[in-house]
């Protein structure tokens, strides 16, 4: 996985290879990467967008600072627009951003077996916790 954020514009970007998410249960990681996200032909999920009015002063706030992700989520192929919840702090030349969010495999052109689409959430919640340096002082 890579990440970076830049401190001047807000600009955020990660990548998260398929096989990186983690399951509960092993044979639904088995099953999440083999039948339905393809993680063979699409090996990774990426994220380009920026944080909303952001302005670098939230940075020297104490503790984590609530601002919007605002940017593009491709998945599976299939690109979208999205717009979720999230926190930055700083800890020491690092930046902590993390988020929560609810991915509908559909919009993501995930299919789901019939057979086993009664036991498949609808939704999928994401969650992200990023780590990483800034590009800019």
């Amino acid at each position: 996985m890579g990440a970076a954020v830049d401190v001047q514009s807000g600009q955020v970007v990660f990548t998260v290879l398929m096989k990186a998410f983690v399951f509960p249960k092993l044979l639904m990681q088995t099953h999440f990467n083999e039948n339905y996200v393809e993680s063979e032909k699409y090996p990774k999920a990426t994220f380009s967008g920026h944080l909303v009015a952001f302005e670098a002063a939230v940075l020297a706030g104490p503790g984590p600072q609530a601002v919007p992700v605002e940017g593009d989520l491709t998945i599976h192929g299939v690109t979208r627009r999205v717009r979720v919840p999230g926190t930055l702090a700083r800890q020491g030349n690092y930046l902590l951003v993390n988020t929560k969010f609810a991915v509908a495999p559909a919009d993501y052109n995930i299919e789901i077996p019939a057979l086993v689409r009664g036991h498949v959430a609808k939704s999928v919640d994401v969650t992200v916790a990023l780590t990483c340096a800034p590009l800019a002082p």
